[in-house]
């Protein structure tokens, strides 16, 4: 699948004819005349060490709106990241974005953002979050394009164009999002889903301008009541094309739905309750990693 830009215009003949969008079989209402109640996080602070804990999603802007939509991330991680490695007018890429959270934290925060989806419902959904900010003229300018596209082909992103990279996958089936062919929310089969990650880690280090970051949460599952450690071998195909491990922070997970409905009661494992959110670093042109290398080894 090639990418296609899907425009606002694109959202309002959509809306005509549909009243919602869905996702995993479940209907998210678009096309409303949505209220802000407050457009800030109330008493943000950035994250200092490498546990990130949100018990109570981010409800401000239009986030509240997308409590149904499973599996996306709390705004409070893609703000953090924003804040941490970019500076405003900077491009961020969102490659599979969801409802539209990093999309929308772009649009606050001043910073341009490329939200790519293989899904065209969930791009409609992400447009319809961020047309009621488009219209406060006290936001910082920015440019927000959303496109239908496959993360592992970002056939209209130009090399080393994009200053981070903030994307939340999903991971071997856990959440089924939609089923259009090249999903990667449908494959079952680790060794797959980790070999198609791979070719979405080569176009992250392509796009990516050198010694800039690349942060992307993903979680682990069970089979036969054993740990399967997907996060480490994603991680580990993100090394393989290049990038190098900046930090590994462990994050929280809350109001799981998926544990409250199959692991309830007793059972002679534990119930897994984190997800890690990697953050890698492209190297800069010419730099010499050989000190790294050798002080790695030392470890």
């Amino acid at each position: 699948m090639e990418m296609k830009e899907i425009t606002y215009e694109d959202y309002l003949e959509f809306i005509k004819t549909h009243n919602f969008a869905i996702i995993e079989n479940v209907k998210l209402e678009i096309g409303k005349n949505w209220e802000i109640k407050e457009l800030e996080p109330k008493n943000f602070e950035l994250e200092t060490t490498t546990v990130w804990s949100f018990p109570k999603r981010g409800r401000w802007a239009t986030h509240y709106l997308n409590s149904k939509y499973r599996g996306n991330w709390a705004p409070q991680i893609p703000r953090n990241l924003i804040l941490k490695y970019t500076q405003p007018g900077d491009t961020v890429l969102d490659q599979m974005v969801g409802s539209g959270t990093t999309a929308i934290e772009c649009k606050l925060l001043g910073r341009n953002c490329i939200a790519v989806d293989i899904n065209i419902d969930a791009i409609m959904i992400t447009i319809d979050r961020l047309a009621p900010l488009n219209a406060i003229d006290k936001l910082p300018k920015c440019t927000i394009k959303t496109y239908v596209g496959d993360a592992r082909n970002l056939n209209l992103i130009k090399d080393e164009s994009i200053d981070l990279i903030a994307t939340h996958p999903p991971y071997v089936n856990i959440i089924p999002y939609s089923k259009i062919e090249g999903d990667l929310s449908n494959i079952k089969d680790v060794d797959k889903y980790v070999e198609e990650m791979k070719k979405v880690a080569k176009e992250c280090f392509r796009v990516l301008k050198p010694g800039k970051h690349c942060a992307i949460l993903i979680g682990d599952t069970r089979r036969h009541k054993h740990y399967v450690p997907v996060a480490f071998r994603v991680m580990q195909a993100f090394l393989e094309v290049g990038f190098i491990l900046k930090e590994d922070i462990i994050k929280l997970q809350w109001n799981m739905k998926s544990t409250r409905e199959k692991w309830a009661g007793e059972y002679d494992f534990y119930k897994i309750a984190h997800e890690h959110l990697f953050v890698f670093r492209k190297p800069e042109k010419n730099e010499d990693l050989n000190k790294l290398k050798e002080s790695l080894k030392k470890v």
